[in-house]
């Protein structure tokens, strides 16, 4: 009895064996559960390589909006600068024409949309065309405006003498000294000796000496087809070959010459021929 117990107990043991044997070469099969996990954690390492890429993305754009911003701000600096120095050159206020300072803008609040970066590129391309095109503008001007400074300061005009007022004028009269009539090429003023005579244009001096009728005289040349002479002087202050601007002082009122009293005998030439003065000294006025 007792033998047969044991073999019966030896007989369950081995048949369990076998049981857990063949369960464990079985093959094995997920559940929904663990199906479901696999597949969020294959979207999350997706996802996680897709975010990593987009990171790249966004900072290749950001670098790219960088140097481009970079670029657009350098132009602008280059342009305030320019705008600047025309500010200067024009004359113009600087307290209201200023490029150091925002310009005044306004208007009733408004929301509107989010740009996207397409939008935001578009916009920036535009900026940039217009920030070079008014940078070639304003070249273009500032080059006119040096040519019209220098023009001004070539071109004759302006009163040639500290003081005095004009005691005979250009045209035909009778001379003081053979009473016939005579053309009178320039102005006479009249003036206390001594007084400076200015030259009213920029130019290079010519002649700075004594000449028949004309006494002491100084004459310069200006460029573009004008002379101006400076006569009757007490004194010069200058030699041919000087360069001179205008309002420099080249000469002293006197009476040398062909003269009755202190004056200066103040001549413009265009071309070789003698114009009436008065055109020029006007025209500062």
């Amino acid at each position: 009895m007792a033998l047969l117990s044991a073999a019966s107990i030896v007989l369950v043991f081995t048949g369990i064996g076998f049981y857990y044997l063949g369960a464990s070469n079985a093959t094995y099969k997920p559940n929904a559960k663990q199906l479901r996990l696999a597949y969020v954690q294959m979207s999350l390492e997706k996802g996680q390589i897709e975010l990593e890429q987009a990171e790249r993305s966004v900072e290749q754009q950001l670098d790219t909006f960088g140097r481009r911003l970079g670029q657009v701000q350098a132009h602008l600096s280059r342009l305030n600068a320019l705008g600047k120095r025309l500010t200067g050159m024009a004359g113009l206020e600087t307290s209201e024409f200023s490029f150091d300072s925002d310009p005044a803008v306004g208007g009733p609040a408004n929301a509107g949309q989010h740009q996207s970066a397409a939008d935001l590129i578009a916009a920036l391309d535009e900026l940039e065309r217009n920030v070079l095109d008014k940078k070639d503008e304003l070249a273009v001007l500032e080059t006119l405006l040096i040519d019209y400074d220098l023009h001004s300061k070539q071109f004759p005009h302006g009163w040639p003498v500290k003081g005095g007022w004009i005691s005979s004028g250009y045209g035909h009269r009778n001379d003081p000294f053979s009473g016939k009539r005579a053309l009178h090429e320039g102005v006479d003023i009249a003036s206390k000796p001594g007084a400076p005579i200015l030259a009213v244009a920029a130019g290079v001096v010519t002649v700075s000496r004594a000449k028949a009728g004309y006494g002491l005289m100084v004459e310069i040349n200006h460029g573009k087809g004008y002379v101006t002479r400076y006569a009757h002087a007490l004194a010069t202050t200058v030699k041919p070959g000087d360069r001179v601007e205008k309002g420099d002082i080249v000469a002293m009122v006197g009476s040398s010459g062909r003269s009755t009293g202190a004056h200066l005998h103040f001549e413009v030439l265009l071309d070789g021929e003698p114009v009436n003065p008065l055109k020029y000294i006007r025209a500062s006025l």
